[in-house]
């Protein structure tokens, strides 16, 4: 692979380090390290990273994506941490870098992003084999998102309650709905609270400027419940989803576009 393919998201230059001792502090990022068959040099993750079961199971923890043990975390000796922009905080992510010889950074905005992550790990680890089939069968499925007459349908993805909780359309998230045409839309009057994951101050306006409701199933677990209450409040159809399936990058974006074009097409089949 090029040597380009070394630089991670902060403009870094990596060295090939197929021995590297890794610890994800990212849960995308510990199911792929899997996916690219390198288990085997994952000796550290956080509690999120549950993915995938059984095999991460007797991983050691160094707490959380935002809350990271570093006094655990530097027991397991790590060559390797691998961030993401998103979701650890910058000031974790600098101590670590104290005493870490290497902190590789990730930051996909979009699926296919994805592509430039798949051969980020797999030069830099040695499983460039194992990247090109990820690459390839992510290609497939991006392709057959494009192939399909996706009717526009104007979302809200809803993930908190209490307050109520929204994407931006510059998110990973809102870029990985538009592949099977779900667009994420800014209501009348605009967003209230922060740009990227903004408050939804008044939910029946909100759900009335748009064609569907997505209760997500993380950060928030929303549930079957929590749907049916929403119904009852707003005109707009209102629909579990599976966050799993929108909001993780790596492997886990190649199941997740083919989930949300058979949940497009369940719902085109049966409208509300």
């Amino acid at each position: 692979m090029p040597a380009e393919t070394l630089r991670d998201s902060a403009g870094v230059m990596h060295a090939p380090a197929p021995a590297a001792r890794i610890v994800s502090l990212v849960p995308s990022i510990t199911e792929l390290l899997f996916a690219l068959g390198l288990g085997a040099r994952v000796v550290g993750r956080t509690g999120f990273c549950i993915h995938p079961e059984p095999a991460v199971r007797d991983l050691p923890k160094v707490g959380g994506t935002k809350d990271v043990k570093l006094e655990a975390l530097r027991a397991l000796r790590a060559t390797h941490v691998i961030v993401n922009v998103d979701e650890n905080e910058a000031g974790a992510v600098e101590a670590v870098r104290r005493f870490v010889p290497h902190v590789v950074v990730t930051h996909p905005n979009a699926p296919e992003d994805n592509l430039a992550l798949y051969a980020l790990m797999g030069a830099l680890f040695g499983a460039e084999q194992r990247a090109g089939e990820l690459a390839a069968a992510l290609r497939g499925e991006l392709d057959l998102c494009r192939q399909a007459s996706w009717p526009r349908e104007r979302v809200l993805y809803l993930i908190w309650k209490d307050p109520w909780m929204t994407i931006a359309a510059d998110t990973y998230i809102a870029r990985t709905l538009a592949c099977v045409g779900w667009e994420v839309t800014t209501p009348p009057g605009g967003w209230a609270g922060a740009a990227r994951y903004p408050r939804v101050d008044d939910i029946v306006v909100a759900a009335g400027a748009v064609d569907r409701v997505l209760l997500s199933t993380e950060p928030f677990l929303f549930t079957a419940a929590h749907a049916a209450a929403l119904r009852a409040q707003v005109a707009a159809p209102v629909e579990l989803i599976d966050a799993e399936m929108t909001s993780w990058y790596g492997s886990r974006a190649i199941r997740g576009l083919a989930y949300l074009r058979e949940l497009r097409k369940a719902l085109s089949a049966h409208p509300a």
